[in-house]
């Protein structure tokens, strides 16, 4: 099976990603650190996780500072839902450290960013311990506009079914190929219209493959669902 990222078959998928799905809504939280805290909690947990985690954080404590001093235990606490609650308090209260010392004052920002190139201000913050290139591209993309793809597992996976990534890749790798082949102005909508095809058809487990046009794509459904492959020899070595 060859890898086919070419940038017409990337197009033609992202259309009927539209097609099934529609457009999705452009979401910028325009401060950039509220933005930035919120994707930290959001790793690796479910959606509503991150959304009660996040209203707790920004209730418990008054501005930015607060949760930058807090005890770790308090601050843990109160992101409990978002899961991993001290090492996610201890990412986030290093993140702020962080902003904070980057400005002249103590005022927390990442507008600083917006004036580096988009690989030196991926790589400033991937400086941060526990802020991997998901989290990075996140913020980098949705705030700024930048030419870079974010990759969850959703897009990850998904990448590999539709063999525009080898199964092989790693989330570095991915993160690499994705921001290389994927075209800068649908970066951002691609990004959200596979996680929405991955939260709805193409699961990580028993994917409802047949509903939708995109199965034309994928080679789990080729293989899998209208092969004669097991779903235990899935997927195959490249």
């Amino acid at each position: 099976m060859e890898i086919d990222n070419s940038e017409q078959r990337i197009r033609d998928i992202h259309q009927d990603l539209l097609d099934v799905y529609g457009e999705q809504a452009d979401y910028d939280d325009s401060d950039g650190v509220r933005q930035l805290l919120i994707t930290i909690l959001s790793q690796n947990v479910a959606d509503e996780n991150t959304a009660r985690a996040a209203e707790n954080l920004f209730h418990d404590f008054n501005g930015y500072k607060e949760i930058e001093d807090a005890p770790i235990g308090k601050l843990a606490d109160s992101i409990n839902p978002a899961g991993l609650p001290e090492t996610k308090a201890k990412r986030i209260q290093r993140t702020l450290k962080a902003l904070r010392e980057q400005g002249d004052s103590d005022k927390y920002s990442v507008e600083f960013l917006g004036d580096m190139e988009d690989s030196d201000a991926q790589a400033w913050l991937e400086d941060i311990k526990g802020i991997g290139p998901k989290t990075a591209s996140v913020l980098l993309n949705f705030h700024f506009d930048a030419n870079v793809m974010p990759v969850d597992t959703h897009v990850e996976r998904i990448s590999k079914r539709f063999r525009l990534i080898p199964f092989s890749a790693s989330n570095k790798k991915a993160h690499e190929l994705l921001n290389e082949a994927v075209p800068h102005e649908i970066k951002n909508s691609f990004h959200m219209l596979i996680i929405e095809h991955g939260k709805n058809n193409c699961t990580a487990r028993n994917p409802t493959c047949e509903e939708t046009k995109l199965k034309k794509y994928c080679t789990r459904y080729e293989m899998v669902e209208n092969g004669d492959l097991d779903v235990d020899q899935y997927p195959p070595e490249d």
